[in-house]
């Protein structure tokens, strides 16, 4: 047992400490260049918390478990909304804000209709990940855009201040004095880090399927997703107690754009294969019900109550013992 629980639960503790590590060494990195503190916020601090889930799906996808590979995308959205949602409103019921917020939570629509659209139609090739890839950066441009423009903070905004709010040496600053040498060697020692916590994640992914003879797909839906999606259920539960509930909303549909478009677009580029037929079938139609869920209960009232949070959670239990063999 310990050869299979060691390497998952070691490489899941890696990859987090990685993640943090990277993103505080690429803030002082982008700060001693002189970035802007938005455009590090919303692109070094926002992927931050999305390292686990690239390095666990593009490393199982290589290594031909592609069940492990999407079904870490999918079942994290699917845990996003239900699990993460649903823990931070029971906490303290979620404000949502209107112009921003409705406007990204289309796009999180919009992403997850046309995965789970192409899903069925074809497998993801290098052409669908490079598509995919180029829209997270359109979204991006125009998220930093915006910001700039209005100050109406987006999701991607948020998905950067729910990370800062928890720790506040990934908030960037203004142009920092001092070297380069040791922000890199921090940088590297992170993504070192996070590389080596995938391996072991996805090793023990594929031994514990096996040796409980539980497909990957549920592994993949489940152990892998949960385990990847401890940073964004760590921020948003921070953020909902520090009484920024927007953010922790935000940083959901922040994080659910980025898991399609820049993770499934990684890893449709570096290994295509098809989205095996168990996750096409049921999960993605899942999660793009859950996503619209979750719309429908931020319109009302523009805020998610302690009793719909409630409903989200119970909604993950029951889907767990659904899929659990």
């Amino acid at each position: 047992m310990m050869d299979i629980w060691l390497p998952l639960i070691g490489g899941l503790l890696a990859m987090i400490a990685g993640g943090d590590l990277l993103v505080r060494g690429a803030v002082q990195v982008a700060e001693r260049l002189g970035v802007s503190p938005l455009v590090i916020g919303l692109t070094l601090v926002g992927f931050g918390t999305s390292m686990p889930e690239l390095v666990a799906s593009v490393q199982a996808a290589l290594a031909g478990s592609p069940g492990i590979a999407y079904g870490n995308i999918v079942g994290s959205n699917i845990a996003n909304v239900l699990l993460i949602v649903g823990a931070s409103a029971l906490l303290f019921p979620i404000a949502v804000a209107s112009a921003a917020l409705r406007r990204d939570a289309v796009v999180m629509l919009a992403v997850a209709a046309v995965f789970a659209g192409l899903a069925v139609v074809t497998p993801m090739s290098r052409p669908i990940g490079a598509a995919f890839l180029a829209g997270l950066v359109v979204y991006i441009a125009l998220a930093i855009r915006q910001e700039r423009r209005a100050g109406d903070h987006g999701a991607a905004f948020d998905k950067a201040a729910a990370l800062e709010a928890t720790d506040p040496a990934t908030a960037p600053g203004r142009r920092a004095a001092g070297g380069l040498a040791l922000p890199l060697l921090l940088a590297l020692g992170g993504l070192v880090l996070v590389i080596l916590g995938g391996t072991f994640l996805v090793r023990g992914a594929v031994t514990l399927a096996q040796s409980f003879a539980i497909p990957e797909t549920v592994i993949g839906l489940t152990v892998v997703a949960i385990g990847t999606s401890m940073p964004e259920l760590v921020t948003s539960l921070v953020a909902a107690v520090k009484r920024q509930s927007d953010v922790a909303f935000g940083n959901v549909v922040g994080s659910n754009i980025y898991n399609i478009l820049g993770i499934g677009g990684t890893t449709a580029l570096l290994a295509p294969s098809p989205v095996p037929e168990a996750i096409r079938s049921f999960d993605t139609l899942l999660m793009l019900g859950v996503s619209v869920l979750l719309v429908i209960f931020a319109a009302t009232g523009l805020r998610i109550v302690r009793w719909e949070g409630l409903v989200l959670l119970a909604g993950y239990g029951a889907y767990v013992f659904a899929i659990w063999p």
